[in-house]
């Protein structure tokens, strides 16, 4: 008895250790979902899984009754409940982008992991860890450098307010000048008879926010530059 009590203490701390680190790269990016919230949810789905497996074989068959139990149903129910706060943490920008989906795919691997190790397979679950901190950390910096053009741009949103209309034309010309990727273009007249134009741009991803705002709006006719980098 001591030493069952002993193997699941250690495979919660193994899960807790596990989801430490998936916590701490959140943490560090300053995500919705940090330590508190990967520990909580490794554990938890390591402890869970622990308590299907043991469950499973707690009541032995009799003559009068024969119970047989899936010894991972109550994990595999993890699975479909941790979706729900993955859905919490995805948001949808008022620029009708999408954030959040990379945290909301964290939650689910740090569930995936403390199950893992409340399974008992450790190994699988260390090389998991693993491999999540590497396709998060640096393949995306290795994507950039030798990766196709597509994944060496980043996404900037540009609201202008233009007085005249001549200049929306002269403005669109000169960003494509700079080789700018217009993706989207919405044009939209104020009451006072300023233009907004909302622009969604792709440039490289060496090019900073700050000299984008300051090419636009030093522009002929833009009396005022928004800008938002998404990326």
């Amino acid at each position: 008895m001591l030493g069952m009590e002993l193997g699941v203490l250690i495979k919660l701390g193994i899960s807790a250790l596990l989801g430490l680190i998936i916590g701490l790269e959140r943490e560090l990016k300053r995500k919705p979902v940090g330590l508190k919230t990967s520990l909580v949810i490794s554990v938890v789905s390591c402890l869970l899984t622990i308590v299907s497996i043991e469950s499973a074989y707690m009541f032995p068959p009799s003559d009068d009754v024969r119970i047989t139990m899936d010894p991972l149903r109550l994990a595999a129910q993890i699975v479909s409940g941790i979706g729900f706060l993955g859905a919490g943490v995805i948001l949808r920008r008022g620029n009708d982008s999408i954030s959040g989906l990379t945290t909301a795919a964290m939650i689910w691997g740090a569930a995936g992991i403390g199950i893992a190790v409340g399974a008992g397979f450790y190994l699988e679950a260390f090389a998991g860890v693993a491999l999540l901190i590497i396709s998060v950390e640096f393949v995306p910096a290795i994507m950039k450098i030798f990766g196709p053009k597509q994944l060496r741009e980043k996404e900037v949103m540009l609201q202008l307010f233009i007085k005249e209309k001549e200049q929306i034309d002269k403005v669109i010309s000169y960003m494509l000048e700079k080789k700018y990727i217009l993706r989207r273009i919405r044009i939209k007249d104020l009451d006072n008879g300023d233009h907004l134009v909302q622009i969604l741009a792709a440039v490289d991803y060496r090019e900073k926010t700050t000299d984008v705002y300051a090419a636009v709006s030093a522009l002929e006719g833009v009396n005022r530059v928004e800008i938002e980098s998404m990326s």
